[in-house]
């Protein structure tokens, strides 16, 4: 199997398709196919209709390592290409340039198969209608495949027809938002029903759920973090605990340069899909940084600063807009840029080997496969350092030194293939991964990265109409944006006005607000299309409503109505809000780990939420004495002079600095001091 980034340098190309158009490095990689591949657009529908041809929908993304092993087996075979190329319009998209295409035929497949994932196949009637579908297919199985489905659309359409119309309608009313009309009654006990449930799954020895393949699932920790903080419940603290520590422990971590793989594919956090995402890395750094505010775990400060000096090393452009992903493969090989060999570890440490040998365990724990080893923890610094002998600080610096050795070894291998498109969405995520670090360490650069990537938004991704665009490669902004671009660059305006107090930053967060009322909401159910009104329609419109890997854009959409609710006393945001979530309340008591977001939102409509006004020239200060104390349900608002905001109208007095408090429409003489107002909320 080869990757694209390897291949691409070692190869003469024989063929050459409509890809070559395109921007999207995962559409570049599949340019060379002798596949006649088309990229998703009228011209191509048209062409599918025209011909009367089944549509091949085959959807990856650049740091797939299966995609790429099904392109070598497939896709660059030229007789497998002949009949793709016969019998199908054969279009290829890129999942995170087109999530919405995505959505759709992940369900037919789910619906079909009952179960989804990368690559995705799927065949539909040339008016896009799904009738078979799978992900990865060995090369007989797949000849199989094209030569039946060719045969039966040919000889038994109506069969094809009627198969499709059942599916379509399948796919069209799965995950129907179902309107509760009862009365919002929300209460703690349906999320002290919600955790007991899902504690039931919990795996006691290695952290996360008790399966395999284990994914971070960043979300689900953020609210047993904040779960934790109202109930003071310590198994939730010491699974959360666990958890991250292992994951800090584990091969899924990258021990030398920082930042985490999409998964592991064992219980045990060893040995990880080697790919590298953005938002991946940007929903850990905010996890680590909150736990660290509950905690004080030095392991998570530290994997906070080494994960954002990988983000900045590999995944940043001078304009300061994140890139998406690193491949899982290199020259062929799954991981090899990752992995070591013992005598290389030997060779390059000398002195230090049998003490870093120890840390990392570069033994039976840590072998993978072909004498090599993946870098993985077990013991603390503590243990580490009293089986040899020497002092916390010795064994400290042993590993700094030859961790900083490694990695500059390392940089000299062949890279893994970097995805260099730019998402709005997952750069919003990563914005608000650098403000929460910012928030917890204090660390004036961490706020700057953040508002350097706000600026690229503004600048390169926000049009002059109000709304935003997804796609952002080689200087040029493309495609309309989808739910999850709003969502998230909100929730960063939100974030960053609260840690900088400019109000330029919250007046634009309530403008996308609008804007996405007038473009995605369904007014009868109140929840949001993934899709604007402006998009040319699919088979059917979608709506994201289940916390992944990443939140759902409908939960972080209802987060954002309550916040900016409160910010501008807008009634109108927080009943969405609450409407919202009360649809989702039957779904939350029995599936948290599929409904953490929305189960977080909860949590601010049934504890105290805290409204912090400061107003006055120590502005800052007194927010930063406040941000050093744990508290998940507040917003702050602040100015160092007079303000027409809401929270700060009429409450700036000269030559003073106050800090305000409200909760429940209740507001408390305003204090001098940080640490008065600290024991209040706290209390």
């Amino acid at each position: 199997m080869y990757s694209y980034f390897y291949k691409m340098k070692t190869t003469k190309q024989k063929y050459t398709n409509s890809l070559i158009c395109e921007t999207s490095p995962y559409l570049l990689q599949h340019a060379h196919n002798p596949v006649n591949w088309y990229a998703w657009n009228d011209e191509t529908l048209d062409k599918a209709k025209r011909e009367n041809k089944l549509i091949l929908i085959s959807i990856g993304y650049s740091a797939c390592h299966w995609c790429h092993v099904m392109e070598h087996e497939s896709f660059e075979d030229e007789k497998v290409a002949q009949l793709m190329n016969d019998y199908f319009i054969c279009i290829k998209i890129d999942r995170e340039e087109r999530p919405d295409i995505d959505q759709i035929y992940m369900m037919a497949v789910q619906i079909m198969t009952g179960q989804g994932g990368w690559p995705l196949n799927c065949f539909a009637l040339p008016d896009q209608r799904p009738i078979y579908g799978g992900t990865y297919f060995q090369k007989k199985q797949w000849i199989n495949i094209l030569l039946n489905l060719s045969d039966v659309f040919r000889n038994e359409p109506e069969k094809v027809l009627d198969y499709a119309k059942q599916l379509t309608e399948g796919v069209k009313h799965a995950e129907l938002v179902k309107i509760n009309e009862l009365k919002n009654e929300f209460t703690i006990d349906t999320l002290h029903q919600c955790y007991a449930n899902w504690e039931l799954n919990f795996d006691v020895i290695e952290g996360g759920a008790n399966r395999a393949p284990k994914f971070p699932l960043p979300n689900n920790y953020q609210f047993l973090i904040q779960y934790y903080f109202h109930t003071k419940n310590v198994n939730v603290l010491n699974h959360f605990d666990l958890t991250l520590t292992k994951i800090a422990y584990g091969g899924i971590y990258d021990q030398i340069g920082g930042g985490f793989s999409r998964y592991s594919v064992d219980h045990y956090w060893k040995i990880p899909h080697f790919e590298k995402m953005l938002y991946d890395n940007a929903q850990l750094v905010s996890v680590y940084s909150e736990a660290f505010r509950v905690t004080k775990n030095p392991l998570y400060k530290e994997i906070v600063y080494e994960t954002l000096k990988f983000v900045e090393r590999e995944l940043m452009s001078s304009e300061g807009a994140f890139y998406s992903a690193l491949d899982a493969d290199t020259e062929g090989k799954e991981g090899k840029y990752y992995v070591w060999q013992q005598e290389e570890l030997q060779t390059i440490l000398r002195e230090h080997f049998n003490v870093f040998a120890d840390y990392f365990n570069v033994n039976e724990r840590g072998l993978w496969e072909d004498g090599d080893y993946i870098l993985l923890r077990n013991d603390s610094d503590e243990v580490i350092a009293k089986k040899h002998s020497i002092s916390i600080f010795e064994l400290q610096n042993i590993i700094l030194t030859s961790k900083k050795s490694l990695l500059e070894i390392r940089e000299k291998r062949t890279r893994p293939g970097l995805d260099d498109k730019t998402l709005t969405s997952w750069n919003g995520l990563m914005a608000i991964g650098y403000i929460d670090a910012y928030n917890v360490f204090d660390e004036p650069h961490f706020l700057d990265i953040a508002i350097k990537n706000i600026e690229f938004i503004f600048e390169k991704q926000l049009r002059k109409d109000g709304g935003l665009n997804h796609n952002y490669k080689n200087g040029k902004s493309t495609i309309n944006g989808y739910l999850e671009d709003y969502c998230f660059t909100i929730e960063a305006l939100i974030a960053l006005y609260e840690s900088t107090f400019n109000d330029h930053y919250l007046h634009t967060a309530n403008q996308l607000m609008n804007y996405c009322i007038i473009h995605f909401q369904d007014h009868k159910s109140g929840m949001f299309y993934f899709t604007s009104d402006e998009d040319t329609a699919l088979i059917t419109r979608k709506m994201e409503l289940l916390d992944n890997v990443i939140p759902s854009s409908n939960s972080s959409i209802a987060k954002s109505l309550f916040k900016l609710g409160h910010q501008f006393e807008n009634e109108i945001f927080i009943e969405m809000s609450k409407k919202m979530l009360n649809n989702m309340l039957p779904e939350i008591v029995n599936y948290g780990p599929s409904y953490s977001n929305w189960a977080m939102l909860m949590l601010n409509f049934t504890q105290p939420f805290f409204e912090i006004a400061i107003v006055g020239k120590s502005v800052d200060e007194k927010r930063k004495a406040l941000n050093k104390h744990y508290q998940p349900n507040k917003i702050f608002a602040g100015s160092i002079k007079k303000s027409v905001l809401p929270l700060l109208n009429n409450r700036y007095i000269e030559d003073k600095t106050l800090i305000y408090v409200c909760s429940n429409k209740t507001c408390y003489p305003p204090f001098n001091e940080a640490k008065d107002a600290i024991k209040l909320i706290l209390n």
